[in-house]
């Protein structure tokens, strides 16, 4: 459905995206994540045709943006990080406006517009002034015009931000919906938002794409070692005993033995041999008759892997940067020596 080619956009000396590219496939929610300036809102933006590419292309259903692009348009809706909001007008009033704006062509314009506001259910507020809404409502709203005519494509930059839980929750939801009909590139600083509501996920940093997977993948592949929270009724060195004896555990700590009839221990496995440890630790214990109490598996989540990923990148800028001033300042010394000896 989309896809993008070594898409590249430069502003004089800056480069803000490097040569991108990924695609997503019909029906897909992705979430596109990267810290500040690492050019997501550029690349949204091309997407959507609202800048150009310096290099590169943006396909949207087999139709590149920039030969055919009123027909792509047409494919996609787009909710910036600022709503483009009209505060003066009533939120049907302004419903209409865009309905128009965008050349909308339905077999019935009130039904059409209906739909979209029970959609984003902002039915109750249609005939009130975008002015007086809240920060949740103004977002169904511009999520409401993004939604308008239908289109195969919703583009979402930070449809949350500034939102209350309760209201994020509620556009979480709105969200989830709204991927079952249409293909969605999703935004977003929460993530777990972006856990909630994406089935993949694409991380960017300093123009480049450097990871793009399932968020089960990602969160896999960051995790060198599984934790195990144990809790049993037995006290702590018949508890240790047993699990001493359980196969592939690489460490126990014991976190709390207070008592004789309950001890609690953290355990770290591979992720490889955490299916059969977890299976031999209820297996050795239910042998020796020692009821468990809890046991929690703890991974690392989407947000230690975006954090992971992010610093190695700007870890390595920063050795070859410093590689590069060393040698810069090596030719220096050498060149001064030179002089010297002249």
């Amino acid at each position: 459905m989309i896809e993008i080619c070594n898409l590249t956009k430069s502003y004089g000396d800056k480069l803000a995206l490097d040569h991108v590219s990924f695609t997503v496939e019909k029906g897909e929610v992705v979430g596109f994540l990267g810290p500040n300036g690492a050019g997501k809102s550029t690349a949204m933006n091309i997407i959507t045709g609202y800048i150009s590419a310096t290099d590169g292309y943006v396909k949207i259903d087999g139709d590149d943006i920039l030969e055919k692009p009123y027909d792509v348009k047409r494919k996609i809706g787009y909710l910036p990080e600022l709503p483009p909001l009209y505060s003066n007008m009533l939120v049907k009033e302004y419903l209409d406006f865009v309905y128009d704006l965008k050349q909308i062509k339905t077999d019935n314009k009130e039904k059409h517009i209906q739909s979209v506001m029970d959609k984003v259910k902002i039915t109750d507020v249609q005939n009130r002034r975008i002015a007086n809404l809240s920060k949740g409502y103004k977002q169904r709203v511009g999520l409401a015009q993004a939604l308008l005519g239908d289109p195969q494509v919703l583009i979402l930059d930070e449809p949350t931000v500034g939102l209350d839980p309760q209201q994020i929750i509620e556009i979480r939801d709105v969200i989830k919906q709204l991927g079952e009909k249409h293909t969605v590139i999703l935004s977003s600083h929460i993530l777990t938002e972006i856990s909630a509501v994406c089935e993949r996920v694409i991380i960017i940093n300093k123009g480049k794409i450097v990871a793009q997977d399932s968020t089960k993948n990602l969160e896999q592949s960051m995790s060198e070692e599984i934790q195990i929270e144990i809790k049993v009724a037995a006290n702590a060195q018949t508890a240790l005993d047993t699990l001493s004896s359980v196969e592939n555990i690489e460490s126990i700590e014991t976190v709390s033995s207070d008592s004789d009839t309950e001890s609690e221990f953290l355990l770290k496995v591979k992720p490889e041999f955490e299916a059969d440890v977890t299976k031999n630790i209820s297996v050795s214990l239910a042998q020796n008759q020692t009821p468990i109490l809890k046991l929690d598996k703890k991974m690392a989540t989407l947000e230690d892997a975006f954090l992971k990923l992010v610093n190695v990148e700007n870890q390595d800028e920063t050795d070859a940067t410093d590689e590069t001033n060393a040698t810069q300042k090596d030719d220096n010394k050498e060149d001064s020596d030179n002089e010297s000896n002249i």
